[in-house]
């Protein structure tokens, strides 16, 4: 199964109308996306508005293949599984975004080499021909998941690092966070009035044949 996810907060069309394309050429059986809010409706693959983060993380764990924009939980979650995954950064003057965080995301993962890299349609559709050559993601070790949960939480709290010299984050988690500075140097983000809320999620569905 290749599994398909685009986040809660904002639509990404895009991403979910190449797919589904790709898959009616490719007469692809073995899709499911999660394509958040929006109201286009996928003709050709399975597909949830939302789903629960432990429903994700079971699918995750049973997929073959990751497809996801730029969403830091998505990514680190597939490379903890081992799970190869390509990303399709969302960009801020296609309106799929506030900022181009996510460009810059893929592009330091990419250096790091523990994604493969999506930038536009065109890649991603070469990317999804050859998804069965790609090599499986390094798993990020089980004794690394606390040092990296705390930092995720920093993150997504403060849209910064807290720096800790009394426990540095491991060389295998060195991902080069979008944004990342010291507390004392963090600078307040507004949000544009247009940018539209998350609606309220929808109840998470259970997959035949995939959960329990």
């Amino acid at each position: 199964m290749i599994l398909v996810t685009v986040g809660t907060q904002l639509p990404f069309d895009r991403m979910i109308r190449t797919i589904d394309a790709w898959a009616a050429r490719r007469t692809r059986a073995d899709v499911f996306a999660q394509i958040g809010p929006t109201d286009y409706r996928p003709q050709n693959i399975e597909f949830v508005p939302f789903l629960d983060a432990d429903v994700c993380r079971k699918l995750i764990a049973t997929c073959d293949a990751v497809v996801s924009h730029a969403g830091m939980g998505s990514i680190l979650t597939a490379l903890e599984m081992g799970k190869p995954i390509v990303v399709m950064p969302r960009r801020a003057e296609l309106g799929e975004h506030r900022n181009d965080h996510q460009v810059a995301t893929v592009r330091r993962l990419t250096v790091h080499g523990r994604i493969f890299a999506a930038m536009d349609e065109h890649q991603l559709v070469e990317r999804l021909e050859h998804l069965d050559e790609l090599t499986t993601a390094a798993r990020t070790t089980a004794m690394a998941r606390p040092q990296l949960l705390k930092t995720l939480a920093t993150f997504v709290e403060h849209g910064c690092v807290e720096e800790d010299a009394n426990e540095p984050m491991p060389a295998s988690l060195m991902i080069d966070l979008p944004g990342a500075a010291p507390l004392a140097a963090r600078a307040e983000m507004t949000v544009p009035d247009s940018m539209p809320l998350a609606p309220e999620p929808e109840p998470a569905v259970a997959i035949p044949g995939v959960l329990r």
